[in-house]
């Protein structure tokens, strides 16, 4: 508390009538508004789940749409729609690695069942000198696809044997992205990879894979609804305050300056491969990046949709404004950074970390960097553990 001291103030003291828990922000100590930010954060969460299910309802309804009339203008509308679910899924990886149920099931990986990546795409189907590669195109070894057999093989034999989720969609969608990134074209899969007697054997076996895929989208994601409707934010809002803020804080700083700084971006700079983007198949890597921030960018701020209330930002700011004021300018020099890399991301890193294109990315990585590591010193000024 700034509290100043003059003339009123040491006559009040010496008649004893000073109390300074009377003041607001004596309510950052006693736990009010800290209580009222991870409140907050609960309400945020579902909001931003809700509209992820909403656009995975659409993105299955598009599919079975053009699963039952493979058309070009269905397989277009069909894309699109996965464009859009991607939108709100996004910035819901701002809730990663804050021990919840995304990343802490007990008893499935709803993580690794919707955003798996990078991906084995002949653990799936036929790829580029391979024909017969993949679960669709071994019905001797996978008579059946139904959810159950999609989960069994997701991972198996490898973390990059994703077999559900996404990008497992994306790549029923577009296929491998064979085109040199000047192009500027993504997976150019024909439409009629679907239709009968088609360009691809199995048309059947990849109708109700993609189909599959996307039933188990809305499904996993029903679970995360379930868990902050009930059980987990029930015990999300009883634990003690302060695990709940650490949790939080862990969170977006993990995503900043490891997850989406490191091997999101910087891996696949210094690889300069395209099959280590995160949306390597439809050249969505530049959203993706752009949505985990805005993401980072909600949870600091308080603020998505129409929920909007305290925020770590509040609090951070009232214990110590300096350090508010730097983690202000340091997120905001972050989305900056990120926003001059360049569209797609292939063009962004396809000629090295010394090109020009190349040290906008090392900016945009050190900016994302600089801001999860000093937003951890908040949790020093907050009292927490």
């Amino acid at each position: 508390m700034n509290f100043k001291f003059n003339y009123l103030t040491a006559a009040l003291l010496a008649t004893g009538l000073v109390f300074t828990a009377c003041s607001d922000d004596d309510d950052l100590s006693t736990g009010t508004q800290k209580s009222a930010v991870t409140t907050n954060y609960a309400n945020l969460v579902l909001a931003n789940y809700q509209d992820a299910l909403t656009d995975a309802q659409s993105l299955e309804t598009a599919l079975q749409t053009f699963t039952t009339t493979p058309t070009d203008a269905n397989f277009t509308a069909a894309k699109n729609a996965w464009f859009t679910a991607r939108e709100s899924y996004g910035t819901t990886e701002a809730f990663r690695f804050a021990n919840g149920p995304i990343d802490t099931g007990s008893t499935e990986d709803i993580e690794g069942y919707l955003n798996s990546w990078p991906m084995d795409e002949a653990h799936v189907d036929y790829v580029d000198g391979d024909l017969t590669a993949g679960i669709i195109n071994n019905p001797a070894l996978f008579p059946t696809i139904d959810k159950n057999t999609l989960i069994n093989q997701n991972g198996n034999g490898g973390e990059e044997k994703v077999s559900i989720g996404y990008h497992a969609i994306e790549f029923l969608l577009w296929g491998q992205d064979n085109t040199a990134p000047s192009a500027g074209l993504p997976g150019q899969r024909p439409f009629t990879d679907f239709i009968d007697a088609g360009t691809a054997s199995n048309q059947d076996r990849r109708r109700t894979y993609i189909n599959v895929c996307a039933d188990l989208i809305t499904d996993h994601l029903e679970v995360m609804i379930e868990q902050w409707t009930g059980d987990y934010k029930n015990t999300f809002l009883a634990q003690d305050t302060d695990t709940s803020l650490t949790d939080m804080i862990n969170s977006i700083s993990e995503l900043s300056r490891s997850e989406l700084a490191i091997e999101r971006m910087s891996v696949a700079l210094q690889n300069q491969d395209q099959e280590d983007e995160h949306s390597c198949f439809s050249d969505n890597t530049d959203r993706d990046i752009r949505l985990n921030l805005e993401g980072i960018v909600n949870v600091y701020n308080g603020s998505y949709a129409t929920v909007n209330g305290a925020s770590l930002k509040d609090i951070i700011t009232e214990a110590d404004s300096d350090l508010g004021t730097e983690l202000d300018v340091l997120l905001a020099t972050a989305t900056t950074e990120v926003d001059a890399t360049l569209s797609p991301f292939d063009l962004a890193i396809v000629n090295g970390p010394t090109s020009t294109e190349g040290i906008k990315v090392q900016n945009a990585v050190r900016a994302l960097v600089a801001f999860g590591d000093r937003l951890l010193d908040a949790k020093v000024v907050l009292g927490l553990n």
